[in-house]
């Protein structure tokens, strides 16, 4: 399953955050494959495409961070399964 991932640095915490991804790499929790990630450096937030099997794998990846930034995740489709799933819709 996809994931997307939105996340906000709260106030006071840049510099645990930098220390942080420069000792770690930000790398995902086993069971979790970073697809990938895009930073918005100047307002401190981002996004990530991540995929799991396992939603308790992306809760262990977001307690890595949670506890510096504000995270925001949310399962995701791509056009294909959105196709899918729009094919069962009656429309009028």
């Amino acid at each position: 399953m996809l994931f997307i991932g939105h996340y906000r640095i709260l106030p006071g915490n840049r510099d645990a955050c930098i220390a942080r991804f420069k000792q770690t790499g930000a790398q995902p929790s086993e069971g979790v494959k970073l697809l990938g990630r895009w930073h918005s450096v100047g307002s401190g937030t981002g996004v990530s495409i991540t995929e799991a099997d396992d939603a308790s794998a992306m809760a262990r990846f977001e307690l890595q961070w949670n506890d510096l930034m504000e995270l925001e995740v949310h399962p995701a489709v791509t056009d294909e399964q959105l196709a899918a799933a729009l094919a069962t819709v009656k429309t009028k």
